[in-house]
């Protein structure tokens, strides 16, 4: 707490001082701009709204990006420089503040009075207590003061520094036309995915079973006959189970009839490996935010299963801000490739709803698979 206060003082500090050299450059600016010195002023111009861009990013905390031209950079500079000489203001009040602190201090120390007047007889405690309710005023005044010029000096320069609305625009279609190819591209390979599935799974099981009561009904033995029905009805079930678990990763029902609650305690039931759910939501989702949840879960729990040598899984849901955040924990050996197939499927899966997928995994374990669903 004490460190980002101290930077905040020291970043509304750099601004004050540079504000003064903002003054001097406008003047200068307009007597270039009058003798046709237009070029090098936006382009100190430009240089100066960097540097005050890189002192909020460092001292404030506030990264933006976009591109801005000489002429923005220039209004952005004619409005500054009165938020810089705000905050010079508030920091020699608390200077003020702080050297009549340091004096009473000191002439407390010393058995003397604070201030010399006539305070009431009897009443040797006035002086003091004056002093601190002043004090205590003129902090919280200078407290709010720095706090105010931090913010407005957030904002002025995301208006003026930041993107455009056009600019906005831009990039949200760039990130739309990025988003669907990405939608299709994840479409194909659950497709392809489930074909393979089917392939190997399921239709190898039910060869198996047609080639069983195909050996029965040729043979003569009754009890070699007996005996491969029993077979073929063993097969029968497992072709069954496989044939459940497909569907399951395809669509699970109980996502519709039951919610996502349910869906993930089925998985965490049908899971060869432990899986311990923290669930926290209180209400349904949309379809649009319970789907990608749930698949990210699923798919997460695969991999963990198949690949991480894990002997235990956390899966935790819940809602953090406007976004449902899932997130899947193993203990195994870590490393996971977020390139992969089933990965980089999921990073398109959530990002086609807009939302943010990372994935955390040391060549030592743990890995951690964050989803962030916006629902709001």
């Amino acid at each position: 707490m004490v460190r980002v206060a101290g930077r905040l003082v020291v970043g509304v500090a750099v601004g004050g001082v540079s504000a003064v050299g903002e003054v001097v450059f406008l003047i200068l600016a307009l007597l270039g701009m009058a003798v046709g010195g237009r070029p090098w002023v936006y382009g100190v111009a430009r240089g100066l709204a960097e540097f005050e861009r890189g002192r909020i990013l460092r001292f404030f905390g506030q990264a933006f990006t976009g591109e801005f031209s000489g002429e923005r950079a220039l209004r952005y500079l004619g409005v500054r420089w009165l938020v810089g000489g705000l905050g010079l203001g508030v920091l020699l009040l608390m200077l003020f503040g702080a050297v009549n602190a340091v004096l009473m201090l000191v002439q407390l120390a010393r058995g003397g009075s604070i201030i010399e007047f006539d305070a009431p007889e009897g009443v040797s405690w006035y002086d003091p207590v004056t002093y601190v309710l002043f004090g205590g005023l003129l902090a919280f005044v200078t407290i709010q003061g720095m706090l105010g010029v931090v913010e407005l000096d957030r904002r002025l320069a995301r208006h003026f520094l930041g993107p455009t609305v056009q600019e906005r625009l831009q990039r949200r279609v760039s990130e739309l036309t990025v988003s669907r190819a990405e939608v299709v591209e994840a479409i194909d390979a659950e497709r392809r995915r489930i074909e393979r599935d089917l392939h190997d799974g399921v239709q190898q099981r039910i060869v198996a079973l047609g080639m069983l009561l195909g050996r029965a009904r040729r043979t003569d033995d009754s009890g070699r006959a007996a005996e491969l029905v029993r077979q073929a009805h063993d097969e029968a079930g497992r072709a069954l189970t496989d044939l459940r678990e497909v569907t399951w990763r395809v669509y699970p029902i109980a996502l519709d009839t039951d919610g996502l609650r349910v869906a993930l305690e089925s998985l965490a039931e049908m899971a060869v490996i432990p899986v311990h759910l923290r669930y926290t939501l209180t209400e349904r989702y949309p379809s649009a935010v319970e789907v990608p949840a749930y698949f990210v879960a699923s798919e997460a729990v695969t991999n963990a299963v198949k690949h991480s040598g894990a002997s235990r899984i956390d899966l935790a849901v819940e809602r953090v801000g406007s976004a449902i955040v899932v997130r899947v924990t193993d203990d195994g050996v870590g490393g996971a490739d977020p390139r992969g197939g089933g990965l980089s499927g999921l990073a398109r899966r959530v990002a086609a709803v807009d939302g943010v997928f990372t994935v955390d995994s040391p060549p030592a374990g743990p890995t951690v698979i964050t989803a962030r669903l916006p629902c709001a």
